[in-house]
Parts: C-alpha cells; structure tokens; sequence
C-alpha cells in the first residue's frame, strides 16, 4: 500500500461521518509476497531473490511465522464502501510513485 493512500484512508476515516467503527486501511488489490517481490525486482530492473525457506522463518519467529508464509487476505471493503478512492490501487502503480 502507498504511503497516500495510509494517510488518504485515515484521513478519510476522520472527515466522513459514513465512517463508524474499525476500516481496514490496506491495499485494494492483494497480493502475495511472491507477487510483491517479482513487482518490486521488475521495478528497480534487478532479479527477484531467492524466497526463505518456510522452516527457517519458522526457526526464528514460531508460530509468528504463518503470517509470513501463508499471508491474510484483508481487503478495504468498507474504506471503499464509504467512499474513498485510492490513488494507487495497484501494486505497480504504487511502486512506479514511490521511485520518482
């Protein structure tokens, strides 16, 4: 997610008053950390690395380490629902703004 788009849902969250309770504040278009790494090797013109192996991560965070190797699918369907647009909605788009 694009730092413009954090701020832009938070500040959202404040101004509208269709916004009641808890909004998730991520990414409109999820993706896996596969996904994310080959996006951010293409953008900087480099390979993608070799991913971690599962176990070692599970070494060193335990059960901690279900987040890192199978992820949370969370969409912002409410931050949308109530009106906000992001401006980076996708992964490329997000990168391609953050390396001006």
């Amino acid at each position: 997610m694009h730092i413009d788009d954090a701020v832009g849902a938070f500040l959202h969250a404040l101004d509208d008053e269709r916004v009641v309770g808890a909004i998730n504040v991520t990414a409109p278009a999820a993706v896996t950390n596969a996904q994310f790494s080959r996006a951010l090797a293409r953008r900087l013109g480099r390979p993608a690395v070799v991913p971690v192996p599962p176990i070692l991560l599970k070494l060193r965070f335990g059960e901690g380490a279900a987040v890192l190797t199978t992820g949370q699918r969370v969409l912002p369907s409410r931050t949308e629902a109530t009106g906000y647009f992001f401006h980076h909605g996708q992964i490329e788009e997000a990168l391609d703004a953050l390396f001006v």
